[in-house]
């Protein structure tokens, strides 16, 4: 934009409305700079201004655009924007076309501010040791490496340079406000950059941060927050007297109702309301709703926590050390209390106050329960077959809030997967050794600090063979599928690709599943030096992600003959033995969850106050529905109807498609 200095005229009317300026000769205006639009402000300073003109909206109502009852200091203002009652100053920012900042108290930029970018956080150890930088392209990935892999040294050393190279190229002597953004009703803005299309309403003080938006994904930070320290990402919402100290907000993400943060990583798509968060690492889909919970040096990803959720994780003696981990998928109960160390294995239920640690890594989907003895009971596998994780593996995709034009989270959707069904495999393993090691005589058995009934010791190798089985079936039968629409053969299709990676072990990487060799190799790489900087290793996190399908087919392959006890085989005959045996298992499953789900019909206690006897049902449908009409329920119907059509013309296909020799491919 070109700029020239105030003519004679523009001056005098400047001071006829009111204004003043330091030095006049270092105001510099635009064309279509209209002076009748400036009153009662002064100059302190350089000073820019574009051209003044039309309206700015602010919240479906248009304002003029223009200049009045403010300070303003070392700034540049571009065209068409509003600027109106800034109590002490607006000091060392520029603004972008179409900005509105109204009602503000003071905003300012100070020397060398790096806005929130470089700022350390205590993550999971509220000692120390597992810091996570803070910076405007962190993700989940990059974080969880930075703060749980501390035992690969060049890595992390990469990492933190990476950070730190990143943090070092936002120092800047000025703010910025980007294009369509508004900022009303704020008491103190210090060295916080904002990004376009952002709302700032009402909030109390925002200190050194960054508020990443965009013009499709606007973040909107709301009444009474007061944040320090701090990145939020787009499309974020930080509302309801949220109070945030040395914290991070990922895409998506939702806070507010007077939730208090600190020292806490959110990544997409998480809530948090009401409770209090201290050192937690929030993978994707946490979420939090309760007053009375408490979140502390723990590592959760698609997690619920229940109210009163509490954690201990000190023993008054070395002070805050103890840290705990709940696999993707968890959930706790009304005020379950765990005192740290622990590690939950994936989809648990944990119920009580647990005042002894244990590790049910090994053992997924598991019922964890505290005893009236002190002792934490285990049901393995039980919570496979709920209602709530098959409403969970269905809700998390159709609830991604993320809308920005870079999704910097990769988040691996899949409930069935080589990082779970592997565990099951382990899991089911090791109870069968248990019970055949076990006397019959015996009761109960401990396995890492939890306790198993022996009877259920089989209960857990049938939950998870359910799990198994169901899971391989489908791959299978998918990869055919794949194969015979697209024209191929299926022998060609069950061939494991050449880029495809093996590892017996899948890792859960912040939300991204992933061999552990891609890992190993991401680490060689970067202690190479062949990924130096964000952006390349973002690249091979992108890799990783896209390799994901012919991975987990390589697992598939490697397994299915330890559970079958054969290979996959392309004829006819087996084909169809497969898909007759996927249609068994997963009819069963699914009717076992209808199962569960008739149980939320069968308990009418409660409903009908003040009836009689015969009100009791009718209350209860008129309030809850039948189960024959729940949507969940219809929807569960529907898929064994869709499963078995899907079945059938799978046989037909490949009656037709593969001879009836079996041919292993």
């Amino acid at each position: 934009m070109t700029y020239r200095k105030l003519n004679g005229d523009e001056r005098r009317v400047l001071l006829n409305n009111d204004c003043s300026a330091t030095d006049w000769d270092r105001i510099q205006v635009a064309e279509g700079f209209d002076a009748n639009r400036v009153d009662r402000v002064e100059f302190v300073g350089s000073i820019r201004i574009g051209k003044l003109a039309g309206h700015v909206q602010l919240d479906g109502i248009d304002k003029p655009a223009g200049v009045r009852s403010a300070t303003i200091v070392n700034c540049t203002l571009g065209d068409n924007v509003r600027v109106c009652n800034v109590r002490v100053h607006l000091a060392n920012y520029d603004v972008a076309d179409g900005v509105c900042i109204e009602d503000v108290g003071t905003m300012a930029t100070t020397p060398g501010a790096t806005f929130g970018n470089g700022v350390e956080v205590d993550v999971l150890n509220e000692s120390g040791g597992r810091e996570v930088t803070l910076f405007n392209e962190l993700s989940a990935q990059f974080a969880y490496l930075q703060c749980v892999h501390r035992f690969r040294p060049a890595m992390i050393e990469k990492l933190n340079e990476m950070a730190t190279t990143y943090a070092a190229g936002q120092l800047s002597d000025r703010g910025r406000v980007g294009r369509g953004s508004s900022i009303c009703s704020v008491d103190e803005i210090r060295d916080v950059q904002i990004g376009e299309g952002a709302r700032i309403r009402g909030a109390a003080r925002l200190l050194n941060g960054t508020v990443l938006s965009e013009q499709d994904a606007g973040s909107f930070v709301g009444s009474g927050v007061q944040a320090s320290d701090f990145i939020i990402a787009e499309g974020a919402s930080v509302d309801g007297g949220a109070i945030l100290k040395k914290c991070f907000i990922g895409q998506g993400c939702r806070i507010g109702q007077q939730f208090s943060v600190e020292s806490s990583l959110f990544f997409a798509n998480c809530e948090a309301l009401h409770g209090e968060a201290v050192a937690i690492f929030a993978g994707p889909y946490t979420v939090t709703h309760h007053k009375s919970t408490l979140l502390i040096a723990g590592l959760f990803s698609f997690f619920n926590a229940g109210s009163g959720t509490n954690q201990s994780n000190h023993m008054y003696k070395l002070g805050p050390v103890h840290e705990g981990k709940l696999e993707r998928g968890c959930k706790t109960g009304s005020f379950a209390y765990l005192m740290w160390p622990c590690r939950i294995g994936p989809f648990s239920i944990v119920l009580g106050k647990h005042k002894r640690r244990f590790d049910t890594a090994d053992f997924p989907f598991s019922l964890i329960e505290a005893g009236a003895d002190g002792n934490c009971n285990m049901v393995p596998g039980l919570n496979l077959t709920t209602v709530g994780t098959v409403r969970d593996g269905a809700k998390w995709p159709m609830r991604d809030q993320r809308l920005g034009s870079a999704r910097r989270d990769r988040v691996s959707f899949d409930v069935l997967s080589p990082f779970t069904v592997g565990r099951m495999l382990t899991g089911s393993g090791r109870l069968n050794k248990i019970q055949q090691e076990t006397a019959t005589d015996v009761d109960v058995v401990k396995i890492n600090g939890v306790q198993v009934k022996r009877v259920l010791l089989r209960t857990g190798q049938k939950f998870y063979k359910v799990g198994i089985e169901m899971y391989l079936l489908e791959q299978v039968v998918a990869q055919a599928e794949r194969a015979l629409a697209d024209g191929e053969s299926c022998s060609s299709a069950f061939a494991v690709a050449e880029e495809a990676v093996y590892s017996d072990e899948w890792l859960d990487i912040g939300g991204q599943l992933m061999p552990r060799r891609r890992l190993d190799d991401l680490s060689a790489r970067m202690a190479a030096g062949e990924l130096s900087d964000i952006r390349a290793f973002h690249q091979a996190l992108d890799s990783i992600d896209a390799a994901y399908a012919a991975d987990q087919w390589a697992w598939v392959r490697e397994h299915y003959p330890e559970v079958f006890g054969r290979d996959v085989v392309a004829a006819e005959d087996d084909m169809i033995e497969a898909a007759d045996a996927l249609l068994q298992v997963r009819s069963r499953y699914l009717r076992q969850v209808l199962a569960d789900a008739q149980k939320e019909f069968s308990d009418t206690s409660g409903f009908g106050h003040d009836g009689m006897p015969a009100d009791v049902a009718r209350d209860f449908t008129e309030v809850r529905g039948t189960f024959e009409q729940n949507r969940f329920v219809e929807e569960v119907q529907q898929e064994l109807v869709e499963l078995a059509s899907r079945i059938e013309r799978f046989k037909s296909d490949i009656r037709q498609a593969v001879p009836a020799k079996k041919q292993v491919s």
